[in-house]
């Protein structure tokens, strides 16, 4: 038995609490609201903020009538904003489907990166800014508080081609207080490279920098990392396929696809 609530219902709206219990296909998982609104404007989005109405099963789980299985991986992206597949994973066409259905665009662009044959990279930027409170050494017992902010960048590289994965972690190196490291794939069984990096703002000084356990990337700013990832991509052979938000300001997009000519 299926129950149709209005969004309208205010014993609905009620019911909407932690935890969330859901009913896919056949399949239970329990969420928060937080995740499952993670992407206001995807379908997931507007059945739990009220904007369309939610079915019930007979137990008051919210019931969606789609694929239980790989349900698993959309929630799990909601709750990390990463799509870790394992290894082997073969019904990418079909979670491509499912992110299509629940309007999470930011999957979609994941799924379609990875079944592109000879894809370099879905790239995707992104970076938080921190404010960081330190104490700047004058003298002995003369210590002045200090105020600054650090951006923190994250790079996500998915590639069919794992060779130009490895070329990429030759090609790129970190920064740090013990000297220059390689970055490394993030797990040997999967097509995927994470990129972290906190450029160091010219009011915080070194040992300061060292002492939060920060490391700068070579190219150190976002555009100089897009510029040098593009020149990598192009003497390899590939050409650019997509470019999100705006494809005429490249150096500053978010996502950016690539593939094999």
């Amino acid at each position: 038995m299926l129950n149709l609530n209005s969004p309208d219902d205010n014993s609905n709206r009620n019911s909407l609490q932690d935890p969330i219990s859901l009913n896919v296909g056949g399949e239970i998982y329990t969420s928060t609201l937080g995740t499952l609104t993670r992407c206001r404007d995807s379908m997931l989005g507007a059945m739990f903020t009220g904007q369309i109405p939610v079915l019930r099963d007979d137990r008051g789980n919210v019931f969606i009538d789609r694929d239980g299985r790989l349900f698993r991986y959309i929630l799990n992206y909601l709750r990390s904003s990463s799509l870790d597949l394992p290894y082997g994973f073969s019904e990418l066409t079909l979670l491509r489907r499912e992110a299509d259905f629940f309007q999470i665009r930011p999957l979609l662009v994941l799924c379609l990166c990875t079944l592109q044959n000879g894809l370099s990279a879905c790239r995707t930027l992104s970076f938080q800014v921190r404010v960081l409170h330190f104490n700047l050494r004058h003298g002995p017992e003369n210590y002045e508080l200090r105020t600054c902010s650090v951006q923190a960048f994250t790079a996500d590289l998915f590639c069919t081609w794992r060779a130009f994965l490895v070329l990429l972690c030759e090609r790129f190196s970190y920064r740090t207080s013990q000297g220059l490291t390689s970055p490394h794939l993030c797990n040997p069984r999967q097509n995927r490279l994470k990129l972290e990096w906190v450029p160091r703002p010219d009011e915080l000084p070194q040992d300061q920098y060292n002492k939060q356990h920060y490391r700068g990337l070579m190219v150190s700013d976002p555009e100089g990392f897009v510029e040098e990832l593009l020149k990598v991509s192009f003497a390899e052979g590939f050409k650019v396929d997509l470019v999100v938000p705006d494809p005429a300001e490249i150096l500053n997009c978010t996502s950016l696809r690539l593939v094999k000519c």
